[in-house]
């Protein structure tokens, strides 16, 4: 079974179903007998108009219809298959056990994913205990006044002819010392525990920020509404530390600028009539063209919305946001596929560019991407920029190719890939 077979047996299975002849769902949906023949045979990948049409000539919801959610499945799975080079997995069958036996594929990611988790709560604890300024202190405090007990003892020990006044100057020495190591000890016990106490299940302040935009979709109603970013991000569970509320109030102010110029209701409006054409939302609002990305990437997904994917990265290509639409996967650290536009957008600043990417199982995106200035222009200091790109599905009924892309050279099958930065641990198939 190929990566993209679940959507359209799915489709197949729900036309027989329903007793209808391959020619009248087409005609009824608007397309040619011979497209739906071919996804129905799982060779063409659908999306947006074309898939929302089906589902309502079929009577079904969308989503039943989309294998999006199975799809960050497989890949879960093939993550957890790279996770451990000694155990060897079936890589060809991945997709059969999720079509199979979905349950256990469940299963299976979600503690893959905790497992995850548990490894990097482990590798920041180690981070923080390294780097940690007030337990070197600490540590140096217990390990000066350790040495200074130890050389007092020697030279009582060392020297047994030593004067009675001498003597009680050396024991009053070794009790001052020791009651300061008990309060060194005591004191650097007790940041361990507050530490200990501390939620670490995110590694780094990103991460948390991630987590915390992932769980709400990337749409914040509180922030439609006028709330304080700081307020909100004080009650975020995701957000675990100083780092991580400084990074979600600065998105969350964004957030709201963009809410202030675009109105949710407005913009939604506007959005359906202009069929989401960024471009003419920008021009409609008056509103910088990354800032429509990113306000169309918060419109809540439904029937009639787009399944919107958002990608921001700095100059340097780490990813400061990303929202993974669906048959997509998107890293959660470091840079993304250098076959993105987004990266093409940051060597020609201001200059928007539009390009058709298609994922390893066929799914096709309008990629569209723009590098921008980062705070205002100053001569005391170079420009800084940021990217942003927004990725939406399309039909591939024209026939069309787009440039490939993956997600991670690690679990990328693409052989004639100049750009990739390490080998793959999957075979091509």
């Amino acid at each position: 079974m190929s990566k993209s077979a679940l959507t359209g047996s799915r489709i197949r299975e729900h036309r027989l179903m329903r007793g209808m002849k391959q020619a009248d769902l087409a005609r009824e949906t608007g397309i040619s007998a011979s497209y739906l023949n071919l996804i129905e045979h799982n060779r063409r990948r659908i999306g947006g108009k074309t898939l929302l049409a089906l589902s309502q000539v079929l009577g079904i919801d969308p989503s039943t219809l989309s294998q999006g959610a199975e799809r960050a499945v497989v890949a879960d799975l093939q993550d957890a298959a790279t996770t451990d080079s000694a155990v060897s997995v079936e890589l060809d069958q991945i997709d059969d056990l999720v079509a199979r036996f979905p349950g256990w594929a469940a299963k299976i990611t979600a503690q893959h994913h905790r497992l995850r988790r548990l490894e990097q709560t482990v590798g920041g604890l180690n981070d923080r205990l390294t780097h940690d300024p007030v337990l070197s202190e600490k540590m140096h405090e217990v390990l000066t006044t350790v040495s200074a007990i130890r050389s007092t003892a020697s030279i009582l020990v060392g020297t047994p002819d030593l004067g009675a006044e001498w003597q009680a100057r050396f024991y009053s020495n070794i009790d001052t010392e020791s009651r300061r190591l008990a309060d060194s000890s005591a004191s650097m016990a007790a940041h361990l525990d507050r530490l200990s106490r501390k939620d670490t299940s995110h590694a780094t302040p990103l991460e948390a920020m991630f987590a915390a935009l992932d769980a709400r979709a990337y749409h914040f109603d509180e922030m439609e509404r006028g709330q304080n970013a700081d307020d909100l991000a004080t009650r975020l569970p995701e957000i675990d530390s100083k780092q991580a509320h400084e990074l979600m109030v600065d998105y969350l102010t964004r957030y709201q600028q963009d809410a202030q110029a675009m109105p949710f209701d407005a913009f939604s409006a506007a959005a359906h009539e202009a069929n989401f054409d960024p471009s003419a939302l920008s021009a409609q609002f008056n509103a910088p063209l990354e800032a429509v990305f990113r306000r169309l990437a918060s419109l809540p997904r439904s029937a009639t919305v787009p399944d919107f994917g958002l990608v921001i990265c700095d100059a340097a290509g780490a990813l400061l946001a990303r929202k993974s639409p669906s048959g997509l996967v998107l890293p959660w650290f470091g840079a993304g596929c250098p076959q993105w536009p987004l990266y093409a957008a940051l060597r020609t600043p201001g200059q928007p560019l539009r390009q058709l990417i298609e994922g390893e199982d066929g799914t096709q995106f309008s990629a569209m991407a723009l590098a921008y200035t980062n705070g205002p222009l100053r001569f005391d200091r170079p420009a800084s920029y940021h990217a942003t790109m927004l990725l939406v599905a399309v039909d591939g009924d024209a026939g069309q190719h787009g440039v490939q892309v993956g997600a991670s050279c690690r679990i990328c099958t693409r052989s004639d890939c100049a750009d990739r930065r390490e080998p793959t641990v999957l075979s091509s198939s």
